[in-house]
C-alpha cells in the first residue's frame, strides 16, 4: 500500500458496500479495523456509529487516516494485531486483502489468534481474500497501462506504475512505482508481496483459533462461495 495514492486508485465499490451491509445485519457497537491503512473505510465505518479502533503498522498511513473528518471518535493505534486489547470487540474486521499480507503460516494464525482474543464471546470475524484458483494475477499481469492519481501538494499528475515478478515459492511478489508524470521522476518504489490460501487453509487455521459458523461468500454476494468465487468473504463467530 501506498498511502500517497490509495485511495485515489481504491474508489469506493461492491466491497465496501458488502462490508456494510453485513455488519449491519449483526449488533455491533465496538469494532476493530485491523489493517485500515488510510481509514479509507473506516471513516464510513464511523459515519454509521460504530465505536472503532483502527490498527496498522504503517505510520504513515495512519497519520493520512487521522487528517480525515470522522463524525464519531476513532482511536488510532500504529501496530498490529498483538495491540488489540482483550475481549474488547463486537467484530473485528480485515478489508481489502489484508489476510495476504501474512506470508508465512506463524503469522497467519498468530494474527487470527489475537483476533480470537480480542473479541467478546459470540463476537464475529470479518475479512477477505482472493481464491487462488480464480488465479487473479494472470488478469493483472495483461494490464500494462498505469494508473493515475494527483499529488495533493503540488496538484500536478502522477502515474503508478506496476511490475510483476510473479511465484517466488509460494509468495506473489510484484513492484509499485510512483512517478511524476511532466518529469518522469520516480518519488516512490515499493515492493508487494502476497500470500494466497485456499478456503480449505483458512478454514482450518479459524478452526484451529477456536472460532465456529465460518461462513463463506463469495464475490461480495450474500451466498456461499464456489471453487469459481474470485473473492472469498469469510465471517466467523467466537
Amino acid at each position: 500500500m501506498i498511502p500517497l495514492v490509495y485511495d485515489q486508485i481504491n474508489r469506493w465499490s461492491k466491497d465496501d458496500e458488502f462490508f456494510l451491509a453485513l455488519l449491519k445485519k449483526l449488533n455491533i457497537k465496538k469494532l476493530a479495523d485491523l489493517g485500515c491503512g488510510t481509514g479509507r473505510l473506516t471513516s464510513h465505518f464511523a459515519k454509521v456509529g460504530y465505536h472503532i479502533t483502527a490498527v496498522d503498522p504503517n505510520e504513515e498511513a495512519i497519520e493520512y487516516a487521522k487528517s480525515k473528518e470522522y463524525p464519531s471518535e476513532v482511536s488510532w493505534i500504529v501496530g498490529d494485531s498483538s495491540n488489540l486489547k482483550s475481549n474488547a470487540f463486537d467484530a473485528v474486521i480485515m478489508t481489502a486483502n489484508v489476510a495476504q499480507v501474512f506470508l508465512t503460516d506463524k503469522s497467519w494464525q498468530l494474527a487470527i489468534s489475537d483476533v480470537y482474543r480480542a473479541l467478546k464471546p459470540g463476537g464475529h470475524f470479518i475479512f477477505d481474500t482472493r481464491n487462488p484458483l480464480a488465479k487473479t494475477w494472470e488478469q493483472w499481469e495483461k494490464d500494462l497501462t498505469p494508473d493515475v492519481a494527483m499529488d495533493p501538494i503540488s496538484g500536478e499528475q502522477l502515474e503508478i506504475w506496476t511490475e510483476y515478478e510473479g511465484f517466488v515459492e509460494d509468495v506473489y511478489t510484484f513492484y509499485e512505482t510512483v512517478k511524476n508524470a511532466r518529469t518522469n521522476e520516480v518519488l516512490i518504489h515499493e515492493k508487494m508481496e502476497l500470500k494466497f490460501r485456499t478456503q480449505e487453509e483458512i478454514d482450518d487455521s479459524l478452526q484451529r483459533a477456536g472460532f465456529s459458523q465460518i461462513q463463506v461468500y463469495g464475490d461480495w454476494e450474500f451466498k456461499q462461495a464456489t471453487a469459481k468465487t474470485n473473492s472469498f468473504i469469510f465471517h466467523s463467530v467466537k
